[in-house]
Parts: C-alpha cells; structure tokens; sequence
C-alpha cells in the first residue's frame, strides 16, 4: 500500500536523471543506476537495470543539510574521471528541470541534498488519514510464504531471560514481515527425541547421570512413576511443552501457527527419506561404520556425521528432514533464530539446501546474542524461584510484558544486551516505554478534548510551523523503517524510532497549541494530532506493545 514514499520518488528521480545525462557528451551509456530496493539493498537483476548500481537514500545528521541525502555523484564520477561536486550539479540541475516535491536541492560537497516542500508535507497528513492502519504496509513480500522458527528451546525446563531476546525478536519480525506483505508462519520446533529428552529422564530420576534441577525437576519427580529414563523423558517433556513453555509463550504475547514435533520426523520416515535423497544425489559416504554428509563440498568446514557407527541418527539429520519438511510446505524463505554458539550450524544447513537441490539463499539465519541481567548495577544470576536462572516469567510478573518487549528490541538481536530491570521498573519519562505511550495518551487525551468543541474543515495548508512539519517528517520515516526492518531484521529501529516519535510529539506539543479558539487553524492541528495517533498505534501494533488511551 505505502510504497509511494519520499525516498522511492528520489530514487526514481535521480534514475531519470542519470538517464538524459547519458545522452550527452561526455557521459558514458555504460553508467546507468535502477531504483533498486528501499534501504540501499543491491538490485538482484542487473541484466534487466542496466549496471545494477545501488542508490542509497539517507536522511542526514545534520537538519541544514536537508530532509534526505544521496551519495550517489561519488561513485559516478569516479568511473567518467569527474569530480563529484560538478556530477552533482548536473545531476540537481537536471532534477529541477521537472516538477518536484521538493522545496530545494543543494549540493553540498558532492552530495545531493533534498530538502521536501511544504505543500508534500501538508499532503502526507491526508494521506496518514485515508490510510489508518494500512499506513506503513508494502506489497512486496507479494504473498510469499516465509517460515519463522524461533524460541524452539528444548522441552526441558521453562523458558529463560535468554529465550525472551528470541521470542520477542522473531514474533516483531512476523508483524514486520506481514505489513510488508508476506505470509508468515510462525512455527515452534520441538526437540522432543533424542539424548535431551534422555538426560530429563535421568534427572527426574535423579540418578548419577542427571543435569537438569529446579522445583520442576522435584514435581516431574513426584507425578512421572515410569521405570526407564526415556520414557520418563518422553513423558516428563509433554507435560514441561504443556503446563510450562506454552503458558509462558502465551504470557509474552506469541501465537505460533505450528508446534512441529521432531518426533514425527522419525514416526513418518522423513529422516531416512533424507538421508537416502542425499545418498541417491552423491553427497554421502561411509567411514568408520558412520555415514557421512559432504558438507565441505558445499562450504562447510568439515563433513559431517548423519548417522553414527551404533546405528543412532544424529541432531544434523533431522535438521536436514526438517528443513526439507519446510521447503516441500511450499516456504520461498525460512528464517530461523539461533543462539550465539550455533554460529557454525548456518554453513551445514546452507550446504544440506544445496545438497537436496534447493538454493541455499532461501535460508536466513539470525544469531542471538547473550543477555545479561542488572539491577542495583550488579548482575542478576540467579533466580529468586528456581535458583538456577531468571526465566522470561519472573521478568515479565517484575515489569509487564510491554517493558520486556521493548527493553529486548532496543538492542539488536546481534549484539550483547545488558537489561537494566531499575530502568524497565521506573514509572516515569525515564522509561523509554513510559516516554512512548505516554506521548500517545496525551494525543488520546486531546482528540478526546476536542469532540466537545467544534473545529472547521481541516485546512492543511495551515501547517506551518517548523514543530508540526518536523512532526510530519517523523510521520513519514515509518514506512522505511517498516521496509528496512523487513530487508535486514534490523529491528532495533521500531523502539529507536517510536522513541524519536515521541519527542517530536512532545515538542510540537509545547510549541504549538491544538485547542484554541482560531477554529481554522485547531481543526488542521487535530488532523495532524489524529495522523500521530495513526502511525503512534502502527508503531506500537508492529512491536506487540499495548497503545493505552489512558495512564
């Protein structure tokens, strides 16, 4: 739906005018530039877009240098022996010889700055207005069927603070991908055979070969009577799926649309349907009594074991039948999150693609980074309940899931995190969270206000404060955030965004007054109040975080 933004026009622009210029002397044909993708990402055609050459679209750091800013003279330049400033000055003459939205274009050391109209802003308010909750969606994900597999912790014990970054992150990366116009699946794998489900028999058990400890281990104990470990594990691993890891899924706002068990891998052969595939394409062998995968072949750093010298597949061979299962399920791209020392599992997943006759481009991984716990400045190990570690259900009974979710998105899902839980208890400005739906309460609270007074017909050529049009301007960042985010799963950029939104409101808010007794210019105000509130839920709504009316 909103694809028509600010950005793509410039891109669009500058095309145009790489094109006439190519029909001048001293212009080489062979220079030519496509509109690409928002963000900046590569044209995957370059056949079809003349050179393929990326154009990269960003908003400067600096307001004097304009609303938006492209870079684009520098590597021109450098290929026909100009300098930067004069390709620059052509390329803005030539974009100023037809009609814009821009106010004016400057260049300014070789960039070309873009400073929007006012006219184009007033525009958007209408526009925000006519297009409520669809504002911010794409049809570029054209229906594709996206698989998103995260959480999936074994069914051993309750979900931790870590499982928190994954969860929180992969469900805001379903929304993303659903506003951009993709089917999402969001899918859960069970690990629900094998040595883990082994080893939980152990520990209920309590024998010489148990690990896992904890309350639950000493209720699973108390209700599980089986004789041996793996099907007391079996057992004690439905109840933990059940009365543990799916309440705390529900407790953090998440809806998965399959729990798929890797069990029923084995029960319907999937696992030796892959093995033989790969076996039937050449891409195994024997040694050792073990049959082997030529993962290196294929990028790997090393082959891999598929089925063990005792007869036992491995953990890597139901990977391959599951990820097989995924791509006959008709997924185009699946995504799976994983925990920062599965680093190395994205190479023999990519090569177990290929090897099955898949393009191994069709798999994105996300590595997750570690979280740590503060409070008081010291590092928060244990937990209060099972005093082993902190699980995602003491995190969100200590500050809401709103907090939880938000705290865990402002840092990228690739990055160490520390969570400061004194921040994510303050009730105040102070909290990030707080700042954001306060910001949206008062707007609620002014439209609210305002049913009781009569406004006239929204003149938006009234607009023109700098605090209403640099509001706009944050109005409109929001469809390139959603695009980015649904190109690189970059998501920090929604709480850094909704954090900007917010002061951008609260400085419009100051320095212009909504409700007053000019009829004209109040009724253009309450619109772009009413457009803020639009894209303020959107925000929220993307982010899985409630929009309060009232605080």
């Amino acid at each position: 739906m909103t694809k028509n933004i600010m950005r793509e026009k410039i891109k669009k622009v500058i095309v145009k005018a790489v094109a006439e210029l190519k029909k001048q002397e001293g212009f080489p044909a062979r220079i030519g530039y496509a509109e690409g993708v928002a963000g900046g990402e590569k044209n995957s055609d370059p056949e079809k877009n003349g050179a393929g050459r990326e154009i990269v679209i960003e908003h400067p750091s600096e307001k004097t240098r304009g609303d938006y800013s492209c870079s684009i003279a520098f590597s021109i330049a450098k290929e026909i022996g100009k300098n930067p400033f004069e390709v620059a000055t052509l390329l803005k003459l030539e974009i100023e010889k037809s009609k814009n939205n821009f106010a004016k274009i400057e260049v300014v050391n070789g960039f070309l700055n873009f400073f929007v109209s006012e006219k184009y802003l007033q525009d958007q308010v209408a526009e925000i207005l006519k297009q409520k909750n669809k504002f911010g969606s794409f049809k570029a994900g054209k229906n594709k069927k996206v698989n998103v597999e995260f959480i999936s912790a074994n069914p051993t014990g309750p979900l931790t603070l870590g499982n928190g970054r994954g969860g929180f992150g992969g469900d805001v990366l379903c929304n993303v991908l659903e506003k951009s116009g993709y089917k999402v699946c969001r899918e859960y794998y069970v690990n629900d055979t094998g040595n883990q489900v082994k080893v939980l028999g152990h520990s209920v058990l309590g024998d010489a070969e148990a690990v896992y400890k904890g309350e639950y281990i000493l209720k699973l104990r108390e209700k599980i009577k089986d004789k041996t470990p793996e099907d007391i594990g079996e057992k004690a691993a439905k109840e933990l799926l059940q009365k543990m890891i799916k309440p705390s899924v529900k407790k953090m706002g998440i809806d998965f649309d399959v729990w798929f068990s890797e069990k029923s891998l084995y029960k319907n052969k999937e696992v030796d349907r892959a093995i033989g595939e790969l076996k039937k394409k050449g891409f195994t062998y024997e040694s050792e009594g073990a049959v082997w995968f030529k993962s290196k072949e294929l990028g790997d750093d090393k082959d891999r074991v598929l089925v063990r010298a005792d007869g036992v597949k491995t953990y890597f061979a139901s990977d391959i039948a599951y990820l097989r299962n995924k791509i006959k399920r008709g997924f185009g791209k699946i995504i799976i999150f994983l925990g920062a020392d599965h680093h190395g599992y994205v190479a023999r997943v990519k090569a177990a693609a290929e090897a099955l006759g898949y393009n191994r481009n069709i798999i994105d991984a996300i590595i997750l980074q570690l979280v740590k716990l503060f409070e008081n400045g010291q590092e928060v190990r244990m937990s209060k309940r099972t005093g082993i570690y902190v699980t995602i259900d003491e995190l969100i009974d200590e500050v809401g899931v709103d907090v939880a979710r938000f705290f865990f998105l402002m840092t990228g899902l690739n990055t160490h995190m520390n969570f400061n839980l004194d921040l994510a208890k303050e009730k105040s400005e102070k909290n990030p969270v707080f700042k954001v739906q306060y910001a949206y309460t008062r707007i609620c609270s002014i439209l609210r206000k305002a049913k009781i007074v009569k406004a006239a017909r929204p003149n938006l050529a009234l607009i023109k404060e700098q605090g209403e049009l640099d509001l706009i301007r944050e109005l409109i960042k929001f469809p390139e955030i959603v695009e980015d985010c649904s190109k690189d799963y970059q998501l920090q950029r929604l709480p850094q965004y909704a954090i900007g939104l917010a002061e951008s409101f609260h400085r419009f808010y100051e320095d212009c007054k909504v409700i007053s007794g000019d009829r004209n210019l109040m009724s253009s105000r309450l619109a772009l109040v009413a457009s803020a509130k639009i894209v303020f839920k959107n925000t929220l709504d993307l982010m899985g975080i409630s929009a309060p009316e009232k605080m």
